[in-house]
């Protein structure tokens, strides 16, 4: 038996609730972006993923026009900080509706770090940015799809192994429904299968 949910038959925003319960876990993007008046502002934003490989270009989603997204408009520029699990606190602090002449930073107590290839500050305490220049954006319903050819990454060598970022030391957190968050748990891995590879029968573990 399941329980069926029409978009037209529940207020918007209990719709938005369901749909947030459903799409997890999600990336965070902890964008890091300036006024034209100088002021650091920094938001998570858990509608996040990778656009393009080549140019490498990252996405997120703005519900609403925020200050993100009207700093972003108006410097052309942007950080996202990876969001560890040991600033749990803090990129929750963030997601405060604080007026656009605070910074976040200040009020969570967190340091500024220059980028190199961009003017947008990035989180010193994170252990990755990834820094971008606005290629375009996309409106789209009651959102703003945000857009960023990537410029550069810097990430903290203690959690590299060579060039590889390990997750087990990055420990990144998601957003799940209401409001829960979640870890990253236990690490599975499997290879994927080709097709030339693919056993005359495949049987999956019965459930």
């Amino acid at each position: 038996m399941r329980t069926d949910f029409d978009p037209r038959d529940l207020a918007r925003r209990d719709f938005y609730r369901l749909l947030n319960s459903l799409v997890v876990p999600r990336p965070i993007a902890w964008v890091s972006s300036h006024s034209a008046d100088g002021v650091d502002n920094l938001a998570p934003h858990s509608f996040f993923t990778v656009a393009s490989v080549s140019p490498p270009i990252v996405q997120f989603t703005s519900v609403g026009v925020k200050d993100t997204v009207r700093n972003i408009l108006e410097t052309g520029d942007f950080v996202v900080n990876f969001t560890p699990e040991s600033l749990f606190e803090e990129v929750n602090a963030t997601g405060t509706d604080f007026g656009p002449a605070e910074s976040e930073f200040d009020r969570a107590g967190l340091t500024r770090e220059p980028s190199l290839t961009v003017s947008s500050m990035r989180v010193a305490e994170s252990p990755a940015a990834i820094e971008c220049r606005l290629h375009s954006t996309l409106e789209l319903g009651d959102c703003t799809l945000v857009f960023g050819e990537v410029t550069h990454v810097a990430v903290s060598s203690a959690m590299l192994d060579g060039g590889h970022p390990l997750v087990e030391k990055l420990r990144p957190l998601s957003r799940l429904g209401r409001d829960e968050w979640g870890t990253i748990g236990a690490v599975k891995e499997i290879k994927r299968i080709r097709a030339s590879d693919w056993p005359r029968e495949f049987r999956p573990r019965e459930h």
